[in-house]
């Protein structure tokens, strides 16, 4: 059985080596390929990854690139990775046990599994559960770095918006899915050496319209982190794509690949799979809610808040108003309002509260729930149909922005972490 939302990054066992000297025979444990500032990074290590990697390139079909390619693509993937990891250590970015359990947890539910099930199955996977956790608390950590650094830093104004809507008038919004290769240039690059990385992309141009597949040249000659998956970026909205590439998307064909593109981060080539219109009108079923929330803390246990809400359903139907009570026990900020949540939009909660929700009817009460906040009664008063089409689109423009802003800035900030960290390349010591 496939697991989904399972790391792309899982550990698998490394073969160890012997060898001998003098006549004695000595296992080699291991040794180092990169020295990355003060941290190293192993042949075991190493190795791990490229089989990890081999296994996901097989299951898609995609033709790897020669051995030695893909151990230099692996390991510059790693280099960047153990970049990031040291930063968010300095920065005091770190995922401990507790946080890494629910977030497993998580992983184990969407397969619709149990933690044990879980386990179970990723080792007959091959995959070592100790191994399984430090790549789910590695990338945790490197998408935390991420929201800190770049993400939540990002303002979008509403004169953005107004201007971008305003230039999109009339226009039928679009999505493209998008494969890619990027061949990037180092930050204050020479002119030496953007001639020579325009070269490179340029023969692997040469070798797509030979009629090459773009997914294995995509896996010989692209520098990204999707590299080895094709370059496959999914669906794609056209405003989060850069204006450049957004022109040139829009006048090909499903199939065919833009010319070379370059940016402040070096050379793209990038193939249009497929094109579809964005769907303009947006009818949302809206739920008027209240609820009761008790949390659970050092003195509030889980027993003692099911307890106290569980004689609070119990009033509820010996007549008590439920506005009343929220006012008195609930821990929520909505309890001055008699625990009133107003209308809510699908998304709006966390995906606990709304299944639970939406299982009520209008006037309906339900039992103790439970979420991230602690638990909760909740009694849907209302439903209601409502076009959100302008603020669904001012929300959907403001994410668009926000992504390209994103990549663009995270692109530079990666690149300049790579050129101030310390790096020893050992990969081809013997």
């Amino acid at each position: 059985m496939k697991l989904r939302h399972v790391s792309r990054a899982l550990a698998l066992v490394a073969l160890i080596g012997t060898a001998h000297i003098a006549s004695a025979s000595i296992q080699t444990i291991d040794r180092i390929v990169a020295v990355v500032n003060k941290s190293a990074i192993t042949q075991q290590e190493l190795d791990a990854r490229i089989s990890s990697i081999q296994k996901n390139m097989a299951s898609q079909q995609i033709t790897p690139p020669s051995p030695s390619v893909l151990k230099q693509q692996v390991l510059d993937r790693m280099i960047l990775e153990l970049v990031q990891v040291q930063y968010a250590d300095q920065i005091g970015i770190r995922i401990d046990d507790s946080q890494l359990e629910r977030a497993i947890g998580r992983m184990a539910e969407q397969n619709k599994m149990s933690l044990p099930q879980f386990r179970e199955t990723l080792a007959k996977q091959g995959t070592s559960w100790k191994s399984f956790r430090e790549d789910i608390r590695r990338e945790i950590t490197l998408s935390r770095l991420r929201e800190r650094e770049i993400d939540n830093r990002i303002v979008i104004g509403d004169s953005e918006i107004d201007e971008y809507l305003k230039l999109n008038h009339g226009k039928e919004q679009q999505e493209f899915r998008l494969a890619h290769i990027l061949i990037p240039l180092p930050e204050n690059a020479s002119p030496e050496q953007i001639a020579a990385k325009r070269t490179r992309a340029l023969a692997a141009v040469k070798e797509i319209e030979s009629g090459k597949d773009f997914a294995s040249i995509a896996a010989v000659y692209s520098s990204a982190p999707d590299a080895t998956s094709g370059g496959n970026l999914g669906w794609r909205a056209a405003g989060s794509l850069p204006p450049a590439f957004t022109q040139l998307l829009e006048k090909l064909k499903p199939g065919e690949i833009t010319d070379l593109v370059r940016s402040p981060g070096g050379f793209h080539i990038v193939k249009l799979l497929e094109k579809r219109s964005q769907e303009q009108k947006t009818i949302v079923e809206q739920t008027h809610a209240r609820h009761i929330l008790i949390r659970t803390n050092e003195l509030v246990s889980e027993n003692d808040a099911r307890q106290r809400l569980n004689q609070l359903v119990d009033r509820l139907k010996n007549g008590s108003k439920f506005e009343e009570l929220a006012r008195l026990y609930s821990d929520d900020g909505s309890a001055s309002k008699g625990g009133d949540l107003g209308w809510l939009t699908p998304g709006e909660t966390v995906p606990e509260f709304e299944s639970a929700m939406n299982a009520l009817k209008p006037n309906e009460t339900s039992g103790v729930i439970q979420s991230p906040f602690g638990l909760h009664i909740i009694q849907v008063l209302e439903r209601r149909s409502k076009d959100m089409t302008v603020e669904r689109e001012r929300f959907r423009v403001r994410n668009e922005l926000k992504q390209r802003k994103s990549e663009e800035q995270f692109e530079d900030w990666i690149r300049q972490q790579r050129d101030r960290a310390f790096v020893d390349l050992r990969l081809k010591d013997e």
